[in-house]
């Protein structure tokens, strides 16, 4: 039973990631978003792991920046108050990449090395 309780942070963070990539899916379907936009950037966000030529700290810094919700989410909200369409079209496709990482268990990178995420550390 301790052993299940402790892989329970892992399942949610997973589940959680599957909500937020089939929300933003839905959402962009919704809109009529062209999908060949979304499949040429869905994986645009990992551009960030660029970073890491310079240094494991820049390298993890930056991926980091790209993989959270607080930036594509400001950029949802702001695109919406301003009838931005391509901002919004953005923020769904960086939405659903994050949602896709957390689904299949790629995490936030700490900068002892690219594979130390914060799925090791819960």
């Amino acid at each position: 039973m301790h052993q299940k309780l402790q892989k329970m942070p892992h399942l949610l963070l997973r589940l959680e990631g599957t909500a937020v990539l089939i929300t933003a899916f839905f959402l962009y379907a919704q809109n009529g978003f062209s999908w060949w936009q979304f499949a040429l950037l869905l994986l645009a966000p990992d551009l960030a792991a660029l970073g890491y030529l310079h240094s494991k700290e820049v390298g993890s810094l930056c991926y980091n920046i790209a993989h959270t919700y607080i930036l594509p989410l400001s950029l949802g909200l702001l695109a919406m108050l301003l009838n931005f369409e391509p901002g919004w079209q953005l923020a769904l496709i960086w939405l659903a990449h994050i949602g896709m990482d957390r689904m299949v268990g790629y995490g936030l990178k700490y900068p002892d090395g690219f594979k130390i995420t914060h799925f090791n550390k819960v």
